[in-house]
């Protein structure tokens, strides 16, 4: 089943011509600059705002399809929002603006105990919303979108008002929910950190067009990309773990063919996970250099194959997609290393990388241990 998203709008500003599907059930990361069109895509599918042109549908269910004459109400549309300000009902109790949401479906797919802990809510109840921290009113409206029952869940930069401590705070309720509820998810956000804990699927938007769309896993190594001249740009693989060396305290991972040494996790033989290479960690070597190994601290030296070049002219720096079979990493190099490696599209290369450089974001969708 896809979730699929057709729409065209002139705004005097900006046109808006957007157009993707991605798998479904999973969370979809919009992102892009401000004033991009990504908001314009949440307003559609909630049905805030009729564009000129639209067609959004889940699987065979359709929300709206203006060719045909199709535009279900808001009120109709079994949709959850979540803006970046929580919009909770301040004259009620944390108990009853969960409630809220319930008394407008019969459907009870999602329970409000299973959400209370879900989302670490219990103790929060009797309280009013004046009285939470920013991350906890968040995720009491979180909480209350859900209690809606939706056929999909639309989040707005959830965020984005937060500071870092309280966005620490939320992503594991984040990815918690996105693993353990089986939803469609459209989540706007500005923040690398945020895409690359939950996408599932990215759909990249600049200037009201859709510039690329894929799993997190390809677009977030892609060199050719916007994400890949961020400062802190880097690569998505999704991973299980394979073994702990308690001895060597390491962990090693299996990322398709590829296997990473990380620093000894906490995690359960066979569970599933999903890591981040930074770009400026990763270092191409040409030759015999699993001969260097025992003289070197680092742990991972993985062969692979250059995939793509891209200029990266604002860190005066050179962008290098190296294909390790099951997935990709970016490398961050200079112009002068192109040169004197003689790199292209097709030479093999050794991607070197610290099993300190290694983060390790959580788990990967369905991150159950799956048998070895």
């Amino acid at each position: 089943m896809n979730l699929s998203v057709e729409l065209r709008h002139h705004f005097p500003a900006i046109d808006i011509a957007i157009e993707f599907s991605v798998p479904s059930p999973g969370v979809t990361v919009l992102f892009g600059p401000s004033g991009s069109g990504k908001s314009t895509v949440i307003a559609a599918a909630a049905g805030l705002l009729r564009p000129d042109q639209c067609r959004i549908a889940i699987g065979g269910d359709m929300l709206a399809d203006t060719r045909a004459g199709i535009w279900l109400p808001p009120e109709r549309r079994r949709v959850g929002l979540v803006f970046q300000d929580s919009r909770l009902f301040p004259h009620m109790s944390v108990s009853n603006n969960l409630v809220f949401g319930m008394r407008r479906t019969r459907e009870r797919e999602i329970d409000f105990d299973e959400i209370v802990e879900l989302l670490g809510i219990h103790a929060l109840l009797s309280r009013h919303p004046n009285t939470l921290s920013g991350g906890e009113r968040q995720r009491v409206a979180i909480g209350r979108a859900l209690l809606r029952q939706p056929q999909l869940l639309l989040m707005d930069e959830p965020l984005a008002s937060l500071d870092t401590a309280r966005k620490s705070e939320i992503l594991p309720y984040l990815a918690r929910l996105k693993t353990m509820l089986r939803l469609p998810v459209l989540y706007v956000t500005h923040s690398l950190d945020e895409l690359a804990q939950l996408a599932d699927s990215v759909v990249l938007i600049e200037a009201g067009s859709v510039v690329a769309a894929g799993p997190v896993a390809e677009i977030s190594a892609r060199a050719d990309l916007p994400l890949a001249r961020r400062d802190d740009a880097g690569a998505v693989l999704i991973c299980r773990v394979a073994a702990h060396d308690a001895t060597r305290q390491l962990t090693r991972l299996s990322c398709g063919p590829a296997t990473l040494w990380v620093p000894q996790a906490d995690l359960p033989e066979g569970t599933l996970l999903r890591v981040r290479v930074p770009a400026r960690e990763v270092i191409l070597a040409r030759g015999e250099v699993d001969l260097l190994k025992d003289a070197l601290s680092l742990h991972n030296v993985l062969p692979g194959t250059v995939r793509a070049i891209a200029a990266d002219p604002d860190h005066r720096a050179t962008l290098v997609e190296v294909a390790l079979g099951g997935g990709s990493v970016l490398s961050r190099v200079t112009p002068d290393a192109i040169a004197r490696l003689a790199l292209a599209p097709g030479t093999r290369v050794s991607a070197l990388i610290k099993s300190m450089s290694v983060e390790i974001l959580g788990g990967a969708r369905g991150s159950r241990p799956v048998a070895t």
